[in-house]
């Protein structure tokens, strides 16, 4: 007579809707963040945080916010990770053709419509708030802002992500027209540090990047060295 094998029970049947399944198991993940960029004369500088959620839970605490789409052109992404990560690439393989056809580098205008025509035409499908900034010898250092909903507007200074509502009026108080690069990264760390005390989709390091004629030069600010504005 052939033995039966007898599996004991581990206790693994776990009811799908049980109390034991967190809530952020059914959340999409999401960049829940806050993005800045600013021109200056000769370039321009854009700064991110590094925190992803996915609901409550942070899924990543060092992600990098500032994607390349070409060499002096860059996007700072907010929204969905997943719809803003496949816009950019969309937005990187249309422009790198481009570039290819007219033998020179892109526009950074051009690369801001094209996010603009991939937000707007599938406005009712994405959650994804991109700034996109860059330097070109036309118009030198700019940057565009394409809001949820595909709007294309530039602008000198712009902020987004969930961030962003904490610190408008730092940024109404501090900007001024004519800064220089380093003056454009001060104030753009010290705005992001202010955005990650308040806002709880914001944390981790602050990672800057200035663009200009010379090329790209990135930094990162670790937690323990971000700007204070009071003592604990």
């Amino acid at each position: 007579m052939a033995a039966t094998a007898v599996m004991p029970n581990l206790g693994l049947n776990v009811c799908a809707n049980s109390d034991l399944v967190p809530d952020w198991i059914d959340q999409e993940v999401s960049t829940g963040t806050t993005i800045m960029a600013v021109e200056y004369d000769g370039g321009v500088v854009i700064g991110a945080d590094s925190r992803t959620t996915t609901g409550a839970y942070i899924a990543n605490r060092v992600t990098d916010k500032l994607t390349p789409i070409h060499d002096r052109i860059f996007c700072c992404r907010s929204g969905s990770a997943a719809d803003t990560q496949a816009i950019a690439d969309v937005v990187t393989y249309q422009l790198g053709f481009h570039s290819i056809e007219l033998d020179e580098p892109p526009l950074v205008e051009t690369a801001a419509n094209l996010f603009k025509a991939s937000c707007y035409r599938y406005r009712e499908e994405l959650t994804a708030g991109i700034l996109v900034a860059g330097w070109d010898r036309r118009k030198g250092g700019q940057v565009y802002s394409v809001p949820i909903g595909g709007m294309l507007v530039r602008q000198p200074v712009s902020v987004g992500g969930s961030g962003s509502s904490y610190i408008y009026g730092f940024m109404d108080s501090n900007y001024k027209p004519g800064l220089s690069r380093e003056q454009c990264l001060e104030l753009t760390a010290a705005a992001l540090s202010l955005a990650m005390e308040r806002d709880g989709s914001s944390g981790g390091v602050i990672r800057l990047a200035s663009i200009s004629e010379e090329g790209l030069e990135r930094r990162v600010i670790l937690g323990n060295q971000l700007p204070r504005f009071f003592t604990r």
